[in-house]
């Protein structure tokens, strides 16, 4: 038997995910803030137990978390941890996304098919010039793609599907972890940190392939509300404020 083309997996997995509808919401009282993400982190969970993992599980808040038992025969290697968040950007749409895969990319521009002003071009993303001959993943054009991070999941359950194919290559115990609500700011609200046991955790959300960042801003939101009356800037002395 042939073995199995992974990476090919993962891109059918992301293409696969990007189709449910993980929008999360400001300001929302409840955790997670749509109950929507739950519905991918229900069928997250049941795929890792498909694929064989341990101490596959979902808590209370959503969370979803999964062991790749270590095969090193070595003592004291430390436990990796995996991370990613299912959530998209509540800034646009994620219902009824239609994912497009651009065969080998050959420059120029991108038209995207339900919004005709919605162009790809190298002009104002350079970054498209790197992918000539590429294969490219885009929306159609009225939706965000949901790469963020959706590519992420994709990317740990396929490395998850080839390890446990794997048990040959060496490694520690790994963890996995999926998370809601990242957009939001409260993807680690609710996060077990002892529950998941990694000395080391990578988080699959950053930039281009082969980039790793090791260091991270930290930042508080505030809102500032001022009373007023609206009236034109010309007229607005003493008036306005």
């Amino acid at each position: 038997m042939d073995e199995p083309r992974y990476p090919s997996t993962c891109v059918e997995r992301f293409l696969r995910y990007v189709t449910h509808d993980t929008r999360s919401e400001e300001g929302a009282e409840s955790y997670p803030s749509t109950t929507k993400q739950l519905r991918l982190l229900e069928t997250l969970k049941e795929e890792l137990n498909e694929l064989g993992l341990e101490d596959v599980s979902m808590d209370e808040h959503g969370y979803v978390f999964a062991t790749i038992p270590a095969t090193s025969k070595k003592s004291g290697v430390p436990v990796i941890g995996f991370i990613a968040h299912v959530d998209t950007s509540p800034e646009m749409s994620g219902t009824g996304v239609k994912p497009i895969v651009h065969r080998s990319y050959g420059g120029g521009e991108i038209a995207l098919p339900d919004d005709p002003a919605a162009v790809l071009s190298p002009k104002n993303c350079p970054e498209l010039q790197d992918e000539v001959g590429r294969d490219l993943i885009t929306a159609s054009g009225t939706t965000l793609l949901g790469a963020d991070d959706k590519a992420g999941v994709a990317e740990i359950m396929g490395a998850a599907e080839y390890l446990m194919a794997h048990p040959e290559i060496p490694h520690g115990r790994l963890r996995i972890a999926f998370t809601p609500d990242e957009e939001v700011g409260r993807g680690t609200e609710f996060f077990d940190v002892d529950r998941f046991a990694a000395r080391y955790a990578y988080t699959l959300d950053g930039g281009g392939a082969g980039e790793l960042e090791f260091e991270t801003f930290s930042a508080d939101s505030m809102e500032i509300r001022f009373q007023g009356f609206n009236t034109h800037p010309g007229y607005a002395k003493g008036k306005m404020v």
